[in-house]
């Protein structure tokens, strides 16, 4: 398992490179996993150490997605070092909450530019190295991009393009024998969301309006995202997965007046 992971430093990133490496010696494969992050930090650093102390390979490779020339950069040097790719994670992505009608120009290219064309590019690099090993992308989307998020700024916007994006690749890519996948969180603790679930109150008015009770873990997301690069999933391509405790499905539990499954 030779497979490159965006935004791999933290998060849902790191949670997934574990898992692959994971996974991967589980199925008697030897993983080898390119942990990519925005900088050279602790954090990635210790991704690396725990999946070579697993038994697998790792190697950290860090660059700015929204400079246009990094993803391709750093799909090369992952398969200078492995030989090859058999899965992509387009993981990677940054939020700047706002008004859509205030944000400049830099604010909306800004967002794109990471969330959308970098995985993009990752996609058109890592493409000739996916077909020679039939291979398979998971791209990392969000409930945000499911549904219109008010005071997201591009954010939801971005998302929604990526889903299109992995989407439309899965069709073309299909009769290559590459499968292209979408998941999609709902609320999950990260470093990213951590500032906001220090409030007890707000992270308890969340968990109160989700089926399963709880906030989601980097984690929950990590295991949809390895069965989706895995044999397992060997018959799936175009989906977008929802991995936000039933909370995107309850809407109609909210009307005032209605039956719901707390009454």
């Amino acid at each position: 398992m030779r497979a490159l992971v965006s935004g791999g430093s933290s998060g849902i990133g790191a949670s997934t490179c574990l898992r692959l490496a994971e996974a991967a010696l589980a199925r008697g494969v030897h993983p080898m996993i390119a942990v990519c992050g925005h900088e050279s930090n602790s954090s990635q650093e210790q991704v690396v150490r725990s999946i070579q102390s697993m038994g697998g390979t790792a190697i950290a490779l860090t660059g700015d997605l929204g400079n246009p020339e990094v993803p391709s950069q750093l799909v090369e040097a992952a398969v200078a070092e492995f030989g090859g790719l058999d899965a992509l994670v387009a993981n990677a992505g940054i939020a700047n909450p706002g008004a859509i009608c205030d944000l400049s120009i830099e604010d909306w290219d800004g967002m794109f530019s990471v969330n959308l064309r970098g995985p993009w590019l990752l996609a058109k690099a890592s493409y000739p190295h996916l077909r020679q090993s039939r291979g398979s992308a998971c791209f990392t989307s969000s409930m945000s991009g499911q549904l219109p998020h008010a005071g997201s700024g591009a954010y939801s916007p971005s998302k929604a393009a990526l889903t299109m994006l992995a989407q439309t690749l899965a069709l073309e890519w299909a009769p290559e024998g590459i499968r292209v996948n979408v998941v999609s969180p709902g609320m999950t603790h990260t470093r990213m969301t951590e500032k906001m679930y220090e409030d007890p109150q707000i992270k308890k008015a969340r968990e109160d309006i989700i089926p399963l009770s709880r906030i989601g873990d980097p984690m929950d997301i990590a295991n949809v995202i390895e069965f989706l690069v895995s044999p397992l999933s060997g018959y799936v391509t175009g989906q977008d997965i929802c991995v936000d405790g039933g909370f995107s499905k309850s809407i109609l539990s909210h009307i005032p007046g209605r039956p719901s499954s707390k009454s």
